[in-house]
């Protein structure tokens, strides 16, 4: 697990305690949401193209079982504590993966180092997510894949009043919001050929996207 130079502002530094700090409990939280979501991982990774990988923000390692074998894998995080979980399931399902602890508003790797950027439920507690996926964009190749999972707010009246109700919950415990615009986020940041699916009601999201293949 590499550690580099990691400077996180205030609002990052926040994010960052409370992930540390139920990083221990957090698989055991989310085990019965995980028995839906282990279906979408292992769909969402079926469709990675070739070429180098990174993931941003990959928590305990829940994807790590789904990585493609043989290939060049990065996978970062801004909390120790997650990274320290998810060098062990590197270690039990032998992925070789470099782990790199960072920030997805300012990710560390050179641009146009990736062909493509996985990440999952990682935007909803990312504190400026467009600023995220401009990183990702950034650090993909022109023309590069972008393969999301998110739960975002829904566009049911009810549904998305009782989430926006409900959202300084989850955002005080760990940082997570329910009621972000991710597809909108994606498109604000550049990215083109955006396609997404709808897996649970319209609030668990497939997003699939690439980078332009110019300069915007």
């Amino acid at each position: 697990m590499t550690s580099q130079l990691f400077l996180p502002n205030r609002e990052t530094q926040l994010v960052q305690r409370r992930y540390d700090r139920v990083a221990r409990v957090y698989d055991g939280f989310e085990w019965m949401m995980e028995r839906r979501a282990r279906h979408w991982r292992r769909d969402l990774w079926a469709r990675v193209a070739r070429g180098r990988i990174l993931e941003m923000g990959v928590g305990t390692g829940k994807n790590i079982p789904y990585y493609p074998e043989h290939r060049e894998l990065v996978a970062m995080d801004v909390s120790e504590r997650m990274l320290a979980l998810a060098k062990g399931k590197a270690t039990q399902f032998r992925r070789a993966v470099e782990l790199d602890l960072g920030d997805a508003q300012a990710l560390s790797y050179p641009s146009e180092s990736f062909d493509v950027v996985v990440a999952t439920f990682l935007f909803c507690s990312v504190p400026d997510p467009v600023r995220g996926l401009c990183q990702a964009k950034r650090v993909l190749k022109p023309g590069g894949q972008l393969l999301l999972l998110e739960h975002v707010l829904s566009r049911h009246f009810v549904l998305a009043t009782l989430m926006r109700w409900l959202d300084p919950i989850p955002a005080h415990l760990w940082g997570a919001h329910i009621n972000r615009n991710t597809v909108g986020d994606v498109q604000r940041a550049g990215f083109v050929n955006i396609v997404e699916t709808d897996l649970s009601l319209d609030v668990v999201k497939r997003i699939e996207a690439r980078a332009p293949l110019t300069p915007a």
